[in-house]
This record gives structure tokens, sequence and C-alpha cells, in this order.
């Protein structure tokens, strides 16, 4: 039931956005240390003032683990909090670079007691099928969602994911590889909880991608991008609003630095970035 949670949160807060908290220390506002307890703060007072307002948070295990011992009890704890805030939690898995990694993290972040408490992982699927696989037994049970990376929203992307294999393009493949395990996953709203990381940067994909796999959930990444925006994300959308969801970070996370302020009213700039976003999808988006 996880995708389906998500759904019920996007609706009910009539917004189909989710925040990325992936920044640099560099970025955090002066009054916190640029450490893994200063992110960690951050991220939860972040939260804590979007709430109500976003309805999905996503992080990076590969950051926090970076930052050390200490980065990895934040993310804990900050994942702990989102999730008592009522926020839907997605976490980036670490790099998967073998069937027996794929299992450890599998086990790790959607067993019992794993102790990272989120409601679905992305993770790339151009390992093949053996890397997504052991995923699968949490998502068929409900209680788990998987997001695997097609199409991504950086600059760089097409290099790779929109070069023509045969008489499809890469990243359709990719897609083609999540639809095979999807239709033993759907939800009460007809989506899958074995969906697929697009691109909000790349509007004729995202048409295409929507009207081939209509039971695929797209988690719509680089909405940063200037080459993205709500028109382009909306081709992701079915008819009731549904079947989509978009990520944005630092439009978000680092809006009072846009706004030449000093970080003191991080907050605010926050929750105005987000408002703002949630009005140009839904000038396009209709939420039912």
């Amino acid at each position: 039931m996880s995708v389906d949670v998500l759904q019920e949160k996007i609706r009910k807060t009539k917004n189909p956005t989710m925040v990325e908290l992936l920044l640099p220390l560099s970025s955090l506002p002066p009054r916190f240390p640029a450490d893994a307890k200063g992110c960690g703060s951050f991220c939860r007072e972040l939260l804590a003032g979007l709430k109500g307002t976003v309805p999905a948070a996503r992080f990076s295990f590969a950051a926090f683990a970076l930052l050390g011992g200490e980065g990895m009890e934040e993310l804990a704890q900050t994942l702990s909090a989102a999730k008592a805030m009522g926020y839907y939690a997605l976490l980036d898995a670490p790099e998967l670079l073998s069937p027996t990694a794929a299992q450890l993290a599998a086990d790790r972040f959607f067993g019992e007691g794993g102790g990272y408490p989120c409601d679905g992982l992305v993770i790339s699927g151009y390992l093949g099928s053996d890397i997504v696989k052991p995923f699968l037994p949490y998502c068929k049970d409900g209680k788990k969602d998987l997001f695997v990376v097609a199409r991504t929203g950086n600059k760089s992307a097409p290099e790779l994911q929109d070069l023509l294999t045969g008489s499809r393009l890469v990243h359709t493949v990719a897609v083609d590889l999540t639809n095979r395990f999807s239709g033993e996953a759907v939800g009460k709203f007809g989506y899958s909880r074995v969906g697929a990381v697009a691109a909000a940067t790349a509007a004729e994909s995202l048409r295409s991608l929507r009207s081939k796999y209509p039971a695929v959930f797209f988690l719509l990444d680089g909405f940063d991008s200037p080459s993205a925006n709500a028109k382009n994300c909306s081709f992701a959308f079915d008819k009731y609003g549904r079947g989509a969801v978009v990520c944005a970070g630092e439009s978000i996370t680092c809006a009072w630095k846009q706004g030449q302020s000093d970080g003191s009213d991080f907050v605010d700039c926050a929750v105005k970035a987000a408002e703002r976003m949630k009005k140009n999808l839904t000038r396009y988006v209709t939420v039912l």
C-alpha cells in the first residue's frame, strides 16, 4: 500500500511534489555548523516548516554516509523525524554493484529493524534484473516501493540514456525492465509499487513513457534544472493528477540564498519556494 500512501498524501495536500534534502555543507545557513549534526538539524527544521505543504521527502544514503558515523546517526534520526511528521520518506540507496549487495540492501532497508525507516528506495537498474529482484518481495507485500533509475535530469544524461538501441532509447529499455515487474505490485489507484525515475527535463520522453506504461509510477528527477518546467512535468500524470511526483532540491532547500537572505529566514524562504512550485504545477496538473 505504500505508493497508495504517497498518492493519498499528494491528494491531501493537493501538491504532487517531493523535496530532496541533498546539498553541500557549504550551502547550510550560517547558524548551522558545517558537519553531520548541522546537516541533520537543518533537515529536521526544514521538514518541520514544510509540513502540510510538501507531502514527501527524499534523502541520499551516500551523502550522509560520507559524513561518517555521525552522518549515519543523523540520517536515521532525520528519517524517523520525517515519518513522525507524516512525510512519505524516500531514500536513495547506496550504489549496488552486485546481486549480493542488492540482497543485503533489501534486507537492511526494507526488512524489520533496519534502522533507516523509509517508504521506498531509489536504485539503478542498469546492472539488470538481478539487482531489482531482491527488493520485489517487499513491494509485492504492499509495504515498500522501489524506484528504478531510467532517465535522470542532469545535463549529460542524454550521452548514455538517450542513445538508440535497436528501435528503443536506452532509458526506454530501463523502463521496460521496470514494467516487467510492475504488474505484481499494483496498488488501489492502478499504479505499481515498482516505479521508475524519469526526467523532469525531457517532455517528449515523459509523454511517451506515460502513454506506453500506464501502471508505472514516475519519480520526476531534475526539476531544479533550467530546462525543466511544470508543463513538461504534467505529461507524466494521468487525468486525475496521479501517477507521478516531482522532485526538487536546492530551489527549495537553498531558496534563502537565491533571495540573498542571511539565512535566518531559511524556512520561510523554503516554504514560499515550495508554494510557488505547487502553484506552477497545479496550473497544469489537477489533483483529484
